[in-house]
């Protein structure tokens, strides 16, 4: 049984009543009791209208089904279509042209692009390592990934690997910090004297092409010069000198590393990444973020043998060519992506004892550990402007996200915080969103610092709300449809038409395959050069890799290309991407069928019996793919569209998902603690994905969390 303290009304479970108590609140100036007589008064008041939010989710859903099957066999008509959207309140009429005025955002959000990582926050070791990952070496990327040739198997190092590593490093610093009549390769003498840069190929002198390129330079304890600093489109690059290392004992310039300036955000997640369904989990999510705001939190680790303390990294102090000392940020501006509208939690319950909005809790609860980086006066800080920056996922329209604002400004009532002190970031990963983003930016036009897109949930609402108008296309083919491509720039055109240049990030979505560092090279230039401003990595050594597409494209440049532009068509967004004529081979089926079982059973099974949010589960051809409930969703959706328009058989999917269990058994045959799936496929896990497909139209919007939830807490109290 759960033990649970009395607060204000409130039923709350112990764990995290004593983590709020004695942990949370320790250090704000907020009273005990204030807090909990506002939390409870919030949950009073906003409880039912987040009820009520989503019950007009459902019945815009309805509408849209019964509207879709009144008209099968049909021709579609999109005027008539979008009339019908209208008149229920699904599309709404755009007002005047506005510019939002978000204020005290941070460099990393107004001024400097770059790459941002999701990092589970639930994970104290992947958390420090994201924070700290604002730097990263361009030599380790290049060298330990399959950037420029295969991956090694082998732990010696491998001298023309590297010969190939450092010509290709300095092949990029000539296209970012170009020199006048010499290459990079031809320097052999770096040094500074009276604070100005001095470089030579032998005998003669060499100059950067763009002398304010130089940021500066840091001297080691022995008074020698061991980096110098340059920027491009405002990212720095550190060429570390050294003699004695291994590397730059060998380089004519004895440049030992390049490090780049790389993770400029970092997004600690409290939603996709994680598997937090009671108080014992979020407590955990909660007192990592805490370590985080308040700057202490450490994790010990063993690395052949040896302990490392993990903690965050200090600020780097350079020497400026001015001669003047200056501080480089040396960690990621942290952010912090709640839970969206949909679920609640037995972590706390109401005064009728039913479970509260799950949102609402990680708003109150985030928001009052968000406030120790504010009233820090020393130390590792993590806004310099005064700001808490919430991600808002999986928001349908500009009611939801004015509740969320408004959410906000109660809970700035309530914590004695400045109004607009939290800044929220809002994830344009449904459809509802989508077509209405003009006026959900409107709605919390003094907080947007953040919008982006979700290409896996988007697809997922996708295929949920037009689940009747007919089968879909393949997954691998939505890329290439009229919708998505709109998505992708309407996006960019209308944040930048709502003035969030210079006040805000555009983010674009994950690269789903770390292990694929080559190919990720060759195309998420495509993101910066799209207009977005941020774009995700799914480790430090993508952003690291990543990080050089800002170098060769600036952002600023692009988004003034587009402010000038037209925006896509609405019309473009609302073409569904239904198979229309083209008839599926049943290869094509099966090859569907056989990578959606896979992905959502080898997703699902560690979700549900280990508790992890977030893993890279290999694909059925062995190729390790970054798994969230965004790709269980999308992976899930399709197959139930299928299933409800006859292009497949539920036999077909039980004999597939038997035979891909078995093969995620095997993937996971190492894993001492891993649970087998077959020969009974009773367990959970198994049962969880059979249900995410077979139930798919009755979960709300195709979301995973309600039976994933439910599974996992079968689990823990067994």
């Amino acid at each position: 049984m759960t033990r649970r303290i009395e607060k204000f009304g409130l039923k709350v479970d112990t764990v995290l009543a004593q983590f709020i108590d004695n942990e949370a609140i320790k250090g704000t100036a907020v009273e005990k009791d204030e807090f909990w007589q506002g939390f409870s008064n919030l949950i009073y008041k906003l409880s039912p209208k987040n009820k009520k939010l989503l019950r007009f989710r459902e019945e815009l859903q309805q509408k849209i089904n019964s509207w879709h099957i009144k008209n099968r066999g049909l021709p579609f008509d999109l005027e008539v279509y979008k009339a019908f959207l209208f008149k229920i309140g699904y599309l709404l009429s755009e007002g005047p042209n506005f510019k939002i005025n978000t204020e005290n955002v941070d460099k990393e959000i107004s001024e400097v692009s770059g790459p941002q990582l999701v990092v589970p926050i639930t994970n104290a070791r992947y958390a420090l390592n994201a924070a700290n990952a604002r730097w990263g070496s361009f030599y380790d990327a290049l060298y330990g990934t399959n950037a420029l040739t295969e991956k090694l198997k082998t732990t010696d190092f491998n001298i023309k690997r590297g010969i190939k590593v450092v010509k290709y490093a300095k092949s990029h610093l000539d296209k970012t910090i170009p020199l006048i009549d010499c290459l990079w390769e031809e320097i052999t003498s770096i040094k500074v004297k009276a604070s100005e840069l001095v470089l030579k190929a032998g005998t003669k002198n060499v100059l950067p092409k763009e002398k304010s390129q130089f940021k500066g330079y840091i001297k080691d304890k022995d008074n020698n010069l061991s980096e110098v600093i340059f920027s491009k489109n405002n990212l720095h690059l550190r060429i570390q000198l050294n003699s004695n290392h291994p590397i730059g004992r060998t380089d004519k310039a004895h440049i030992a590393d390049i490090i780049l300036e790389s993770a400029v955000s970092t997004i600690m997640d409290c939603e996709d990444s994680v598997a937090t369904v009671d108080a014992e989990d979020k407590v955990l999510a909660y007192r990592n973020w805490l370590g985080l705001m308040r700057g202490d939190l450490q994790e010990v680790i063993f690395k052949n043998s040896i302990q490392i303390n993990r903690k965050l990294n200090n600020d780097l102090e350079i020497i400026t060519p001015k001669g003047l000392t200056e501080n480089l940020r040396s960690r990621s501006l942290m952010l912090n992506r709640n839970v969206g509208h949909l679920m609640t939690t037995p972590a706390i319950l109401d005064n009728h004892g039913n479970e509260i909005p799950e949102g609402l809790m990680d708003a109150m609860c985030t928001v009052l550990i968000g406030m120790h980086d504010l009233v820090k006066t020393q130390g590792a800080r993590n806004s310099l402007t005064g700001s808490i920056y919430i991600v808002k996922p999986k928001l349908h329209g500009p009611q939801e996200v004015a509740f969320s604002d408004e959410t906000f400004t109660e809970i700035e009532c309530i914590l004695g915080l400045k109004k607009n002190t939290v800044k929220i970031g809002i994830m344009d990963e449904e459809r509802r969103t989508s077509v209405n983003l003009k006026e959900c930016i409107r709605a919390a036009k003094s907080r947007v610092a953040f919008i982006n897109t979700g290409f896996l949930d988007r697809t997922g609402d996708e295929i949920y709300t037009s689940m009747e108008a007919g089968p879909m296309r393949k997954k691998g083919d939505m890329k290439n449809t009229t919708w998505i491509n709109s998505y992708e720039t309407r996006n960019v055109q209308i944040g930048l038409a709502c003035g969030l240049s210079g006040r805000a990030q555009i983010g674009k979505g994950m690269w789903a395959m770390p292990d694929l560092m080559k190919s990720m090279i060759n195309e998420k230039i495509n993101h910066p050069k799209a207009g977005a401003n941020c774009a995700w990595v799914p480790s430090p050594t993508a952003a690291t890799l990543h990080a050089t597409h800002y170098h060769l494209v600036s952002v600023d440049k692009i988004q003034d290309d587009i402010a000038e532009s037209s925006t896509n068509s609405l019309d473009n967004l609302l073409k569904i991407p239904i198979l229309d004529d083209h008839v599926l081979s049943e290869f094509e089926k099966q090859q569907e069928i056989d990578n959606s079982c896979q992905g959502i059973l080898g997703y699902v099974v560690r979700w549900i019996n280990q508790g992890i949010g977030c893993s890279k589960v290999p694909d059925i051809n062995d190729i390790g793919l970054m798994e969230d409930r965004a790709t269980c969703r999308i992976s899930a959706q399709i197959l139930t569209n299928w299933l409800h328009h006859g292009i497949i058989t539920h036999d077909q999917v039980r004999s597939r998902l038997k035979k891909m269990a078995k093969i995620v058994d095997k993937q996971n045959s190492l894993d001492s603690t891993y649970i087998p799936m077959a020969p009974s496929y009773q367990s959970n896990a198994y049962l969880a994905a059979s249900e995410l497909i077979f139930k798919g139209r009755e979960q709300p919007s195709g979301y995973t969390e309600p039976i994933l939830h439910s599974r996992r807490l079968d689990i823990k109290m067994s």
